[in-house]
């Protein structure tokens, strides 16, 4: 575990991160830590998508190409964390102050399974469900938050897995379009065409 909680890769991410923006000074901190990530996260998985062994939290199908699973990739909460994660702080309109996320970048996410798409249908445990377009991740660091505020969130307090924008880091996304792809109690995802 880095600083914070954060696990070790994260770590790498954002020193890798640091260095594409010495480097490259006029590339932005979303670009380079994109670039970052994508770079880790081909190492990471650039094996066959492991089984999880613990509870499946995740279920990604559709347009894929690295699944474990009967045509989709499960994911349970080791397999998350072994991807780079991010730490958001940021207001929202479901809590009081600027509350603390952590978790993969959904792009991130999306390339450990070869992912390529036009949008994404995110899916709630109660069935709600929201589009999110493929612009979304690729010009924003959206995450899927596995933590809040450093622990484990409940389905009770909005988990295991919540979309999370980074509102206070681009102000024009304090929008309901962007808090209705929020999608919280996340259980699936489907990468459309």
């Amino acid at each position: 575990m880095g600083a914070g909680g954060i696990a070790g890769p994260a770590i790498a991410n954002i020193s890798l991160t640091e260095s594409m923006m010495t480097l490259f000074p006029r590339i932005s901190a979303a670009a380079a830590t994109a670039i970052a990530a994508a770079t880790i996260t081909a190492s990471a998985f650039a094996e066959a998508l492991p089984r999880p062994e613990g509870q499946t939290l995740l279920s990604i199908s559709g347009q894929i190409d690295n699944t474990n699973a009967e045509g989709a990739a499960h994911f349970d909460l080791a397999m998350i964390d072994a991807l780079p994660l991010r730490e958001t702080v940021t207001t929202t309109p479901w809590y009081e102050g600027p509350q603390r996320f952590s978790g993969p970048l959904l792009s991130d996410l999306m390339a450990a399974i070869g992912a390529s798409g036009s949008a994404l249908r995110i899916i709630a445990v109660n069935d709600y469900a929201a589009s999110m377009p493929w612009t979304d991740i690729e010009s924003v660091p959206v995450i899927l938050a596995v933590r809040h505020n450093g622990e484990t969130m409940s389905v009770r307090d909005k988990g295991p897995l919540f979309v999370i924008y980074p509102f206070d880091e681009y102000p024009e996304l304090h929008d309901e379009v962007y808090f209705s792809r929020s999608v919280w109690q996340v259980a699936a995802i489907e990468v459309l065409p």
